[in-house]
């Protein structure tokens, strides 16, 4: 058995080829950070009516008329319909005749037609969206977030595929593979003539980022020693993507048509791949893989970029050894992982959501970013100098006490509210942060890629579930923040049910796996029972 830790322990940790990598690998992970919600200006839908073709002889009072009022479910008040229209036909027969509205004729008792000539748009905030462009309004409203469940499915399947197959043949060619693929696929969104073309290719950019965010996350985390490793898995890759979640809402600012902004978003990615001549494959993955030669070379070469003199030997084994291949059925049935997957999904599934449950969308687009900032470098502090699991409890059991006290608020004191759940927010994204560099520690090497892929599985199907929560609040102001309150909290106190990873090295066999304090008797019974 090849200790890697102490192999190449001469290396320096913070040596020049240690910068060069760590600066790239954020640099990957940018253009991660915007994609995600990109769909937010992209299929925006604004203020729109009914179509009144401008070659309709109708007089100016009926022109202005020619849209019934409703009444506005959120405020109270009536305004004009975005579905509906009087019918044309006796619109023309009214004005030819001279008839007023309102005066000569009662509108309640005009009869009312679709919108058969379309509708027109408000173009104040935005140029064009998808759902301008291709009409996903009225009868076809349920096409606007279906639209962001394509890119999720994306995300979910590959999430499941593409940790086995970075297990199998090697972090960096999936990393380089998925961002081409990623990049490729925005930029083809672009030419998008129909709905479903958008949405068949939104499928593959949703494959291609968690792909892609995964992959550059493991291998910065295998590349870096442990000071270094730290840093990267909690403030530079979480920071990296907040400043692309910032960035968003600045490049849909100047570029109100999405064609432009697909067109913009697209570029970074393209520039990311010359990278491939200066970031290496894992040596750590090739040891676990019995390619002990192709790893040396690589650890040599590291060795000459920060100019130290490396030992003879490197890794003492006496022949590569040829290695049996895992798969997600090794994460499966191994009784020291199940209990990590499980309760990862747990809080993936809760956390996903928090965003979502108050407050305009675009000003928490900006606003939730900023809050994050501070959230990373408390991560950052957290993994550096203490206890894993006390970490994610406290700030998951705090996120969902914060969420509990949300719903006390009065309904006047909003800005109360929107303290609250920022806090919340905070809360939540320590915890964000902390979970993916705490997973990454637990898991070994030779299924790294595939157990964080799992555990970013469990995260989509919480994320497609997760806006089925905001439509409780039909029934309950308040059931949202307690369901999502009770269930963090609770999440926060099954995590300390995991095992303390601070201070050890990280694991490479699946025999190097911690044992899950407080679960493992439970699943040695279970397992008896079912024999």
């Amino acid at each position: 058995m090849i200790d890697y830790e102490s192999a190449t322990s001469f290396l320096d940790e913070w040596g020049t080829f240690q910068q060069q990598v760590f600066f790239l690998l954020c640099v990957f992970i940018v253009p991660n950070g915007f994609i995600s919600i990109t769909i937010v200006f992209v299929a925006d839908t604004p203020a729109h009516r009914c179509l009144i073709p401008a070659h309709i002889n109708l007089t100016a009072a009926w022109r202005n008329s020619s849209i019934p009022l409703e009444e506005d479910g959120s405020s109270g008040t009536m305004v004009p319909s975005q579905c509906f229209r009087y019918k044309i036909d006796e619109l023309l027969r009214f004005s030819e005749r001279g008839l007023m509205p309102g005066i000569d004729v009662n509108l309640s008792d005009v009869s009312r037609e679709s919108c058969l000539d379309g509708w027109e748009y408000d173009r104040s905030v935005y140029t064009a969206t998808i759902t301008t462009e291709f009409d996903l309004v009225c009868d076809n409203s349920w096409k606007n977030p279906l639209t962001s469940s394509f890119f999720f499915c994306g995300i979910l399947v590959a999430s499941f595929i593409s940790g086995q197959i970075a297990d199998r043949y090697g972090r960096k060619i999936v990393l380089f593979v998925t961002l081409a693929v990623h990049s490729l696929f925005i930029f083809l969104q672009v030419f998008a003539n129909s709905w479903a073309v958008f949405c068949a290719l939104h499928f593959v950019v949703g494959m291609g980022q968690i792909s892609n965010y995964v992959s550059a996350f493991v291998l910065g985390t295998e590349l870096l020693g442990p000071r270094a490793r730290t840093i990267f898995s909690t403030i530079g890759a979480n920071l990296s993507c907040d400043v692309g979640y910032m960035l968003l809402p600045l490049c849909a600012y100047l570029l109100r048509d999405w064609r432009k902004l697909l067109l913009c978003l697209s570029l970074p990615g393209f520039l990311c791949l010359p990278f491939w001549w200066f970031i290496p494959e894992s040596p750590r993955w090739l040891v676990s893989q019995g390619r002990v030669k192709e790893a040396e070379a690589i650890v040599r070469d590291i060795a000459k970029r920060n100019k130290i003199h490396p030992p003879a030997v490197i890794f003492h084994s006496s022949e590569e050894r040829k290695k049996r291949s895992n798969n997600i059925c090794d994460l499966l049935r191994s009784r020291n992982i199940l209990p990590a997957v499980l309760l990862t999904i747990g809080y993936y599934a809760i956390s996903l959501n928090t965003s979502n449950l108050y407050g305009d969308v675009y000003f928490n687009c900006f606003l939730s970013a900023l809050v994050e900032l501070p959230a990373y470098i408390l991560s950052w502090v957290l993994f550096r100098w203490c206890s894993r699991r006390l970490s994610v409890f406290s700030s998951l059991f705090a996120c969902g006490v914060l969420l509990l006290f949300v719903q006390l608020i009065p309904a006047n004191l909003v800005l109360l509210a929107i303290t609250l759940e920022m806090m919340g927010k905070f809360a939540v994204s320590t915890a964000f942060a902390f979970v993916y560099a705490y997973t990454a520690e637990l898991y070994p090497t030779v299924l790294r890629n595939t157990a964080i892929g799992a555990c970013s599985t469990a995260s989509r199907i919480g994320s497609i579930i997760a806006p089925y929560f905001i439509y409780l609040r039909r029934y309950w102001t308040s059931l949202p923040y307690i369901l999502m309150g009770s269930l963090t909290a609770v999440t926060g106190l099954l995590s300390l049910l995991l095992p303390e990873s601070f201070g050890r090295p990280l694991p490479d066999t699946m025999a190097q796996m911690q044992h899950f304090p407080g679960i493992e008797p439970l699943c040695m019974t279970f397992t008896c029972d079912l024999s």
